[in-house]
Order: C-alpha cells, then structure tokens, then sequence
C-alpha cells in the first residue's frame, strides 16, 4: 500500500503517548470496564488464566505518567512521510478513515464525531481503565478512541503467525474504529458478554471486520491511498484469519472450543471482511440479521 506522496496529513487526530501512559481511567478494560479489542488478552484467556478486576484496576507504582510531547505533528506531514515511517502510516490510515466516515455520515444526513488514536508503549490508563499491551489493539466507548501499541504488529506475525504487511495494519486500524463506528450508532449498548460463534461478542467483532472492508473499498477514493492491489488485500485477509478464535485456540491449547469464542472464526472473519470490501455499503454490515 502506498500512500499518494503530497497530500497532506493531519497527525493531530493521533496521540503519541509512548513511554509516558495516561491518567483519568473509569473502571478496567478487563473484567468490566467494556473496552473493544482486536485480541482483549484472548490467548491468556484461552490458556486457562483467570483475570482479578481488583488487580488491574490501577497502574502499577512507579509508572511514569508525567506530560510529554509529540513529534509526529513535525514527522508526519505529507503522504510520503506515511511511506517511509510506520507512526506516519498509523497517522494516514486514521486520517483515510475517518475521512470516510464523516462523508458516509454526511450522505445519511448525520455527524461523525471522530475518535483520536493513541500510540502507547506497555501500558496506558484509559477511560475503560488501565491497559496493558497483553490487551491487543483496543477502542475505549468511555472515551472514545482508539488504543494501539506499534508492538503488536510484530507479534502479529511472531506469535500469529501472520505475513504482515501494511495492509494487514490498516484492517486492524480500520477494525478498531469499525468499533467506534458501532459505538456512534449504539450497537455496543446492548454488550458484549453473549460468546460462541454466534453470540453478541461475536457479530459485533465480526460488524468491525465488515467496516473495515467497506474502508477499504473506499480508501483510495479519500485521497489519500492510490488504488489497493489484490496482494495488500491479501495482506488483510491473512490478517484476519491469523486472529481468528479458532486458530488462537489450537495454537495456544491445541484444541478448539467454539462455545468461548469472542471474535470469531479464522473463516467468519475473512467472509465479513470480504463482505465488506466487496459491497462498500455499510448496511450490508447487518451480522445481526442471520447466523453469522
């Protein structure tokens, strides 16, 4: 994927919080607190660990969270700083976004109020409460933005086994603010408990994967990417199946359970993808209407 080299990026829609965190969370990503992830600490879960809310409510002592500044608003400020530097990518898949979504809002006579994506390292406190990378790529409804530790997308292909590539970083992107867009529309009001392969959990992660293909089938009309190949879709799909419920389960306990599954099968998360870049129409998103 390349981005076309003169158009200009907004990096003020991304935050850079690496090495210093962030303060004002309300309750705990995990065990209440409602956060939206791509993984949420599924291979612990899988492996049979059990989470305490109580402890891990609250940031660790001796977390540095004091201010500190950005230097992606001088790095990233043309699409050929997005081709050379990883951030500057993050920046011009948020911006591409987010540009489609506030068109797509804007043709149904409605407002997209952006959510701002934040760069951390280790750990974060966040609306849902305090995160640490073990959580995956994760979107907050409490304060409405995106969370991503750059890290990730190097286990995605150590620990996933995934091919990588950039594409395969912006279905991630593009999945998590899929999130956001259930959040505006109230699709995450109902919860998330409900797991198996057809359960709430499920058809909302699976929703996500089906906003990130229509991005994609969008994305070079925003202006901001040339036209997609058939290889970087290829990125996103491997992307997709490497995450799947079921390939996690048999790489972490060499069985695979579908009554706990959360996100969705390697296959199921492909289909929706596919749905989604095929159509470009967001109401063809509909997982809830019939078994997914």
């Amino acid at each position: 994927m390349t981005f076309r080299p003169d158009v200009q990026l907004d990096p003020s829609q991304v935050e850079d919080v690496r090495g210093q965190g962030r303060l004002g969370g309300r309750g705990v990503v995990l065990g209440g607190g409602g956060a939206i992830g791509l993984i949420v600490t599924l291979i612990y879960l899988l492996a049979g660990g059990s989470l305490d809310p109580s402890s891990i409510g609250a940031p660790p002592a001796g977390v540095n969270y004091g201010p500190g500044s950005s230097a992606l608003a001088e790095e990233c400020k043309k699409g050929a700083d997005a081709n050379r530097a990883e951030d500057c990518r993050i920046v011009g898949y948020v911006n591409s976004i987010q540009a489609y979504w506030k068109d797509a809002f804007a043709r149904s006579s409605q407002t997209y109020s952006p959510a701002t994506t934040v760069l951390f390292t280790g750990e974060v406190d966040t609306g849902c409460g305090y995160a640490t990378s073990d959580v995956g790529p994760f979107y907050c409804p409490e304060d409405k933005r995106v969370y991503l530790d750059l890290a990730f997308f190097q286990q995605l292909r150590t620990q996933f086994g995934a091919k990588g590539g950039p594409f395969a970083v912006a279905y991630i992107v593009a999945h998590e603010y899929g999130h956001h867009i259930q959040d505006l529309m109230g699709t995450l009001q109902g919860g998330t408990a409900s797991s198996g392969p057809s359960g709430q959990s499920v058809r909302i992660e699976l929703q996500a994967d089906c906003y990130s293909g229509i991005w994609a089938n969008h994305a070079a009309a925003t202006g901001f990417l040339n036209p997609l190949s058939d290889s970087e879709i290829a990125q996103a799909l491997d992307a997709a199946a490497s995450v799947g419920d079921d390939r996690i389960q048999a790489k972490v306990q060499g069985r695979i359970n579908p009554d706990t599954w959360t996100h969705g099968s390697a296959a199921q998360r492909q289909e929706w993808f596919r749905t989604g870049y095929k159509s470009g129409v967001p109401d063809d998103c509909d997982t809830f209407a019939s078994n997914p």
